[in-house]
């Protein structure tokens, strides 16, 4: 069985904000709410970076696991999704997400608090598939008619990709070795810093060798 997930090449993206405009008009997203948006690093300074993110559909998404009420669940394909007919609106599953993906929708100047919405990886929710019901509560689900998300399909340098993890994971792999950028593309120089000069530091011979 597939495991979906998505993946934002940073490299490769030019944040032309495709995804996000696809998603809203897509799944008729409301008002206050972006289910995927683009995030500029570093902005305006050497190394600057952007990467689309919306919700990972986390193999152990902490919303699952704050929700006093159990509305998230988890499909066969490993997406994550939520009742709205269970959802209570209490917006603890928008402080646990380390990615903002849970969102109150907003009306007026100060915004309506009412029940949650994300990202459906374009997977519908508890309703018949394509019902008129599943739609307007969360959209679209193309995952039923054999299609993967919008933002991924419609990105133009193919920066966002979505899909079975597995063959996600192998365009990029692939990429990363044409690169040959090695752990740095993960960011490991970043979090844990390079030595002195930049250089990799080989490992130690055993005592003995030359």
């Amino acid at each position: 069985m597939a495991r979906m997930k998505f993946i934002c090449d940073a490299e490769r993206c030019i944040e032309c904000n495709g995804c996000v405009t696809a998603c809203k008009a897509e799944n008729d997203v409301p008002w206050g709410v972006n289910r995927r948006r683009v995030v500029t690093l570093n902005d305006g300074v050497p190394g600057e970076k952007s990467i689309s993110v919306a919700c990972m559909h986390c193999s152990d998404a902490p919303c699952m696991a704050v929700c006093p009420v159990d509305c998230f669940y988890r499909t066969d394909d490993g997406v994550v999704l939520h009742d709205k007919d269970v959802c209570i609106g209490c917006g603890y599953c928008s402080y646990a997400c380390p990615f903002g993906a849970p969102q109150f929708p907003g009306n007026g100047t100060f915004g309506l608090r009412g029940k949650m919405d994300k990202c459906t990886f374009c997977a519908g929710g508890p309703e018949a598939n394509g019902s008129q019901a599943e739609f307007e509560k969360y959209g679209r689900n193309r995952l039923a008619e054999g299609k993967l998300p919008l933002c991924a399909e419609v990105c133009s340098t193919k920066a966002l990709l979505g899909g079975d993890g597995d063959v996600v994971a192998d365009i990029f792999r692939s990429r990363v070795v044409v690169r040959n950028k090695g752990s740095e593309v993960w960011g490991w120089g970043t979090a844990y810093g390079k030595p002195a000069g930049g250089a990799t530091p080989k490992p130690a011979k055993p005592e003995g060798t030359k």
